[in-house]
């Protein structure tokens, strides 16, 4: 059976900063790339003010910044974005009222093939969006 949203946002339990051994998504041999965790990545879009929005990659440079890194993994933010993403819309399904989700409509960008894949699909995210003043 396959591991419910809840249970993948519990994975991995902590961020962990490591240093690369060889090259890695265009940075150096060196380099200390962070691995956060869907809760980090869920309290950092929960931290953007209503109206205001952040690209992905503005989000992985504040998340390096924060944990010391030279920058975020690509591949983990955005799954990870997308699991906090999916977890924050099954809440809302079942009855949590928006400001209680993480409001993912902040960061996940509409042309995206993520924002194609989430069960919440662009027209919530527009929708959310437009509410906000979000362009």
């Amino acid at each position: 059976m396959p591991k419910s949203w809840t249970e993948k946002f519990a994975h991995p339990p902590k961020p962990s900063v490591s240093q690369l051994g060889k090259p890695y998504a265009g940075h150096g041999e060196g380099e200390k790339m962070l691995i956060p965790t869907p809760a980090v990545v869920a309290a950092y879009v929960a931290e953007i003010p209503p109206g205001e929005s952040r690209t992905m990659p503005q989000m992985r440079e504040d998340l390096a910044a924060a944990h010391r890194a030279d920058f975020t993994c690509p591949l983990t933010a955005g799954i990870f974005l997308r699991i906090a993403s999916e977890l924050a819309w099954e809440q809302h399904q079942n009855g949590a009222p928006l400001s209680k989700i993480t409001p993912f409509w902040r960061v996940v960008n509409l042309k995206s093939p993520m924002a194609k894949k989430l069960a919440c699909g662009t027209d919530f995210l527009l929708k959310q969006r437009k509410r906000e003043g979000i362009a």
